[in-house]
């Protein structure tokens, strides 16, 4: 079990030093793999360098009645000039294992790293790929009570991937897992609970799947703020402002009456079809509910309405004024394009 008493921690530095995280509380119980949710800079590898006893907190306690890992990859503690095998032997012996398991741990790593002659090199000729799978395998080839892991699998290519997520597999059971991962189906696999963080504090959840599904509900809201501040709409605003977003096409009389204003408005109608356009084309690559999707494609309808408008209303103006038939002062129209 793991206790964790009314943790703040926050970093010193010239940009200032708000809390990355504050109040946090919880009691992970043994034998439960916890996945840690939350948006890129929330503070999860923060509250897992404080779980694993690697970084002490400004405030508060971590009180750890079972065997902690070390982040499970990390690669920073190795010492360059010795061998992936003396490295492997040094910390084996740093553990406390007799000869015999220190042959063992040896053996395990070899094998699992696959990093064939170069085990016996010495470790600042490896590349970063090297390092994690020999930081990864050594890690693993001691029985922890808990495992903390950051990004762990994400390293080395796809069929190492999947041999580290059958290693892991291997330990549940056994022992449990709090890890940080930008795959979520790792994160169900893996693990039973959820710790969401959000605005710095901690949000326990008895289903990880449960935690992912509320942090999506968040990342969903955000969006839909963000598309309504693109069309127009501020911050609590109230629902008719909202209808009110994609603004009609001024009517006739609010046209300009002269040509150099109306060619400006028509300038100014295009780049907010411009804009409208670009909108549409961001909330389709990034998935956006059904419901702001429509708001942004009937903008888009709006926007070349008035734009259609300006563009017949600058046309007559020009006629008028040339005595002429009009003409269609667009590049785009005179490539054989119909649209405004």
């Amino acid at each position: 079990m793991i206790e964790v008493k009314n943790l703040y921690k926050r970093y010193h530095n010239h940009h200032g030093s708000d809390w990355v995280l504050k109040n946090i509380n919880l009691t992970i119980p043994q034998g439960v793999s916890v996945g840690l949710i939350g948006p890129n800079g929330a503070g999860k590898s923060t509250l897992l360098r404080l779980i694993a006893g690697m970084d002490t907190p400004e405030r508060g306690e971590v009180i750890r009645h079972s065997r902690v890992s070390w982040p499970v990859g990390l690669s920073g503690g190795m010492q360059s000039n010795m061998t992936g095998r003396q490295n492997v032997k040094f910390v084996a012996r740093a553990q406390g294992c007799k000869p015999d398991e220190v042959k063992r741990v040896i053996a395990f790593v070899e094998d699992f790293a696959e990093i064939g002659d170069a085990f016996d090199e010495p470790v600042r000729t490896y590349s970063s790929g090297m390092r994690s799978r020999l930081s990864f395998g050594l890690s693993l080839s001691f029985d922890f009570d808990v495992y903390i892991s950051d990004e762990a699998t994400a390293v080395g290519d796809r069929a190492f991937k999947e041999k580290a997520k059958a290693l892991f597999e291997s330990k549940v059971g056994q022992a449990s897992i709090i890890m940080v991962s930008h795959s979520e189906g790792i994160l169900k696999d893996l693990c039973q609970a959820g710790v969401y963080i959000k605005n710095g504090e901690a949000f326990w959840y008895d289903s990880v799947e449960a935690a992912i599904s509320d942090y999506h509900k968040d990342v969903d809201a955000k969006k839909a703020a963000r598309v309504k501040n693109a069309a127009g709409v501020k911050k609590g605003a109230t629902p008719a402002a909202v209808k009110r977003a994609g603004k009609k096409a001024p009517s006739a009389q609010e046209l300009p009456t002269d040509v150099p204003d109306a060619e400006q408005h028509l300038k100014e109608c295009r780049h907010k079809l411009k804009i409208a356009r670009e909108n549409l084309a961001t909330a389709r690559e990034q998935k956006f509910l059904p419901k702001l999707l429509h708001l942004i494609e009937k903008d888009v309808v709006q926007r070349r309405k008035a734009a259609e408008q300006a563009r017949k209303h600058f046309q007559a103006l020009q006629a008028a004024q040339q005595d002429e038939p009009p003409t269609i002062p667009d590049q785009q129209n005179s490539k054989g394009n119909t649209d405004v």
